[in-house]
Formats: C-alpha cells, structure tokens, sequence
C-alpha cells in the first residue's frame, strides 16, 4: 500500500517536485510499490503542463506538501507502463512515452556494459556514484535516478545545475550525464575534469571542437544517441547497446529492441505511424552505419535543407558558424528560394549586438570548412534562439 493518496497499481500518479534530493524518496517509493509515475517539468508554462496532465489523466499529483486527488483517472498496466514521460515537443504537442518495467531496467542495465569499451574495456560497476543534474521530467535526467532505484547506484542529485557547483560536489569518480550546453560550462570555467567518471553527453550534437577542450580538461567523454521514445541513449559513441539494431531504410534510422516503448499514451495513431508493420521504431532521423558498424547521425529528416541537387544538413553548418567568434549561438534551417528550391539561412545571436558578424564574414568562415554550397545564404540576427524547456532547439518556431 503506497504512502501516497490515490497511488496504486493500475492508475498513473504525477510528480510536481522541484528538482532535488526529494525525487529519489517519492520515486523510491513508487516504483518499489508497483506504482507507474509521470514526472512534470516544472519549467513549463502552466497552459503546457495543464495540457499534459488533461492527456496523462493520473489519479494524483504529488507535489511540495500536498497532494491533489482527480476522480476519473484512466487505468494503466504497471508493468507495461511503469513510467510515462512527456516528449520535448521540439516539433508540436508533447507526447507520453509509455516505458514498460523491463524496457527501463534494460534501458539502465545495458548502459554499464555498453560504457566498458569506452573506459578502457572495464565494464562501469553499478556501486560507482553517479551525480544527476538534468531535469528528471526528461529520460535522460530520469534515467540517472533510476540508477539508483534499479541498481542501487549511489547518486548525488543536485538542485539545479551550475558548473562550479558541479565539480565540487561530485564524488570522486562520479559519472555525469549532460547535454552540450552543459559540457561548454563547465569548460569555459577551466574546471578538472580528470577527478569525474565518464561524462555522457547527449540531447544535441556535440561539436568536436567542445569535445576536444574537454578532454584537455582531463574529462572522458562519450556522446550518447537515443530518444524519449528508447528509453533514452542506445548508442554511445556510436556503437549500439548489446541486443539493439540499427537500420537504415530510405536514409531514415530504424531501430529495434528491448528498450522500445510500448506507445504513446491515449495515442494509438501517432503509435500506429512511428512503428514499422514488423514492430521497428522509425526515429525520424538520417543517418547511416559505417564499416566499423557505428551509427552516423545526420539530423532530423525534416529538417534537411534541399538546396539544388544537394542536401545540406543544418547540425554540420551549426557547428561550424559556432566557432565564429562573433558566434554566441546559432541555428540553420531552410527558406524557400525561387531558384534552388531552398536557401541556406543563419539565424545568430551575436557575441557583441554592436559588432555583429557579417553575411560575407559567416560565408567566408564556412567556406574555408565545408563546402561552398552549405555556407548561408541569408543572415538573420535575434537576441535568442527558441528553445524547448530542455534547451533543445525549436527550428520550427525560427522566424519565417
């Protein structure tokens, strides 16, 4: 019986807690008690998170002090179900990812093997500390509590992340899963990287150049790939986890596992158009594997720019741009041009509003890297970039 109202097998409870230690107790509790839990991200505007928990429809909310009861909550399998989890929405609405019990424990449990090559062929044991600093309301955050709930991993949550904060906080050795933004942070402050575990980034790409600073920092880095909808990472370094595969059909990555979700939440036509007739998951991304077996990631199929008889991936030229050092962020993306049926565009924040680059100076960086063709055409200036809660990206929302 949970210590929680309304929490019990076959319903859905909420979790509205502010970032913290907090969330290993009720998370604890709930999993140990079979109960299935949807974190919320705090970060979104009220109209977001209403929206989720209206199409979640749980039985509770649990939040700082208090608990919220609804009257019709809809039924859940706690095994095929053990945790939902809100997409990031970077392309419209957030969906709920349905995650069963084993999927999630493999998702954990596959990662500690799959991190040995990348650490001298030691497999990581699961007693190493880990330290949590993403927002629990995504995978990726979530997974590191897991560690913990599944395996027993001491884990370190802090409130909110800070790159100082960070280092003098982490237990000696204590692995670390970040997204880029974080990684150029704790780089920018010149922090010892060398007394942290292995620090997986994932959530965006991660330019090389950001990855080699790090490592003269004394860091080990491995990128992570994976999607709400996997359970989070299933290739780090390109290498996919024992027992997934990877194919590509059409140019588009197609995946296969135990890791998968089971669905969408209340959305079985959106289930119905992401999974393939014989049970693959299409991720929506471009890419292809190499002769070494590694998984290569292009971009998001949707977002490549058709320029001419070329295809210009917008990820490439971004990190390229970003190195500019009138650069402080950028995005590329696609508008029509009545010649070559799209045109190449810059959006950037400068690093000085008063001495912004130029079109030509972001032209002739580019061209010196990757070919003519990929350079921008155009060059819009914005103070900021739209962005998802999670800080990914919102091409779509780049003004037209």
């Amino acid at each position: 019986m949970s210590r929680y109202l309304g929490a019990s097998p076959g319903v859905l409870v909420a979790v509205d807690l502010p970032p913290g230690p907090a969330w290993l107790d009720v998370l604890k509790d709930l999993w140990s008690d079979g109960v299935s839990f949807l974190p919320l991200d705090r970060r979104l505007s009220e109209r977001e998170r209403r929206a989720v928990v209206e199409l979640a429809a749980p039985a509770s909310i649990i939040s700082e002090g208090d608990e919220v009861l609804f009257a019709d909550p809809a039924p859940i399998d706690p095994e095929q179900a053990a945790i939902v989890v809100a997409t990031s929405g970077t392309a419209g609405a957030a969906k709920l990812v349905e995650h069963s019990r084993a999927a999630v424990t493999a998702a954990v449990g596959l990662s500690f093997g799959a991190l040995g090559p990348s650490v001298g062929q030691v497999t990581l044991d699961p007693a190493e500390p880990w330290v949590a600093c993403l927002t629990p309301a995504h995978v990726g955050g979530l997974l590191v509590l897991l560690r913990e709930l599944i395996f027993a991993s001491p884990v370190t949550v802090l409130e909110r992340f800070d790159a100082a904060t960070l280092v003098e906080r982490a237990p000696a050795g204590a692995h670390v899963a970040l997204v880029p933004a974080m990684l150029r942070r704790l780089v920018e402050i010149d922090a010892d990287l060398s007394a942290l575990g292995v620090l997986l980034v994932g959530g965006g790409a991660l330019d090389a150049e950001l990855r080699d600073a790090a490592a003269r920092l004394g860091a080990r880095v491995v990128t992570t790939y994976g999607l709400t909808e996997t359970c989070g990472g299933i290739a780090y370094d390109g290498r996919p986890f024992d027992d997934t595969q990877v194919r590509i059909d059409g140019g588009q990555v197609e995946l296969h596992g135990p890791t998968l979700m089971g669905g969408y939440r209340h959305d079985p036509a959106a289930t119905a158009t992401v999974f393939a007739l014989d049970g693959w998951l299409r991720t929506g991304d471009a890419g292809a594997v190499d002769d070494d077996g590694l998984l290569v990631v292009h971009g998001r199929l949707d977002e490549a720019i058709r320029t001419g008889a070329e295809t210009v991936w917008p990820q490439e030229v971004e990190r390229v741009l970003r190195d500019h050092p009138k650069v402080a962020d950028v995005a590329v993306a696609g508008r029509p041009d009545p010649e070559w049926g799209e045109r190449v565009v810059a959006f950037v924040v400068p690093a000085d509003p008063k001495g912004p680059p130029t079109l030509e100076e972001l032209r002739a960086h580019a061209s010196e890297r990757i070919a003519r063709f990929k350079a921008p055409k155009d060059l819009v200036l914005l103070s900021d970039l739209p962005r998802t809660a999670s800080g990914k990206l919102r091409r779509r929302a780049l003004p037209g």
